[in-house]
């Protein structure tokens, strides 16, 4: 029996043995009273690898998110965000509902970035009507697109000139950087902070990273115990986070190489509209009628993958380039049978 494929994200890989083999041996201490050692080691490599002061490790990319936009913003403020990025669409109004953050939702263009007039027009006036724009948060990659050094360089002058702080929501920055052949400070160059996340292209089973001031840092560390982040002995967990930044940054073009593949052999299925990805992430529209029966019948043949009119396919490091060859003839199979 061939292996199941999983193209639903990138964060349904699971920790190898070599992985395993370093969260068995971790040392282990009490990361609220911050004495776990492989924690401490893990935050310490991060800041390093990204040039920041500090760094704190958090459960999830939404926490790490969460924390880092209510270390920056107080009760009333506001943030200037995508309409498709994640810390405004997909973590449950959280910077609102916990933050008594206000999101500011811009339009998002077709390559991922916010348009610097956007933004400029967004920004609201000293004003006692208006909620005090205090931050802007981009994410790099967004939907597998990778925002270009110089628009980020443009946007985050563009904020700091008008005295705003910049957060990036780094989920894939590593996914970033190696498409674009950058080191990890050059990719998240003029971002006063950075989340970054462990458990997707890098293969953890959980963490992300918030990167920043010290200061920052320290006001994150108070809202994450808030917030019920405070864990104990998770070093075992951090030393599967140590493990993917040494060994799982550089392989990510593997990843991208097999979206590539995946793309072009689907883009030979007259029935689907294949994008062209960047990175890791791409996307086939077609006819809403197709998507439950093409959904089932990649499930007979091992492929799990969610089947929408406008589909999501993601690589990964469980999904190899015998795995890419195998998708694509299964989504051939059910089209020459649909096409008749």
């Amino acid at each position: 029996m061939n292996h199941q494929i999983d193209l639903r994200s990138d964060t349904v890989t699971r920790p190898g043995p070599a992985m395993r083999a370093a969260m068995a041996a971790a040392e282990v201490g009490d990361d609220v009273y911050g004495d776990d050692p492989t924690v401490n080691r893990l935050q310490q490599v991060t800041a390093e690898l990204f040039g920041y002061e500090a760094a704190l490790f958090a459960p999830s990319g939404t926490q790490s998110n969460l924390i880092g936009l209510m270390a920056h913003c107080g009760r009333g403020d506001e943030y200037l965000v995508g309409q498709e990025a994640h810390t405004f669409k997909y973590e449950a109004g959280g910077a609102a509902v916990l933050g008594s953050i206000q999101p500011q939702p811009l339009p998002q263009q077709a390559d991922g970035s916010l348009a610097l007039v956007d933004i400029a027009n967004a920004i609201k006036p000293d004003d006692i009507h208006f909620a005090r724009t205090r931050l802007l948060a981009l994410e790099n990659t967004i939907g597998g697109r990778v925002l270009s050094r110089d628009y980020l360089d443009a946007a985050t002058t563009l904020a700091h000139q008008h005295g705003l702080i910049t957060h990036l929501d780094g989920a894939r920055i590593f996914n970033a950087a190696v498409k674009q052949g950058i080191s990890l400070q050059a990719a998240t160059a003029g971002f006063d902070s950075v989340s970054v996340c462990l458990s997707k292209g890098l293969g953890a089973p959980i963490g992300s990273v918030l990167c920043g001031s010290r200061d920052v840092v320290q006001r994150a560390l108070r809202w994450r115990k808030m917030l019920g982040g405070g864990l104990r002995q998770v070093g075992i967990l951090a030393a599967a986070g140590l493990y993917a930044l040494e060994h799982h940054v550089d392989r990510l073009a593997d990843d991208h190489d097999n979206a590539a593949l995946l793309a072009a052999g689907l883009a030979g299925i007259d029935e689907l509209t294949v994008s062209k990805p960047q990175t890791n992430i791409l996307y086939a529209d077609m006819a809403a009628a197709h998507c439950a029966p093409l959904e089932r019948h990649l499930q007979e043949h091992g492929i799990n993958a969610r089947v929408t009119p406008h589909m999501r396919l993601v690589t990964h490091l469980d999904v190899s380039r015998e795995d890419v060859t195998r998708t694509v003839e299964a989504f051939k199979g059910y089209f020459q049978v649909a096409g008749r």
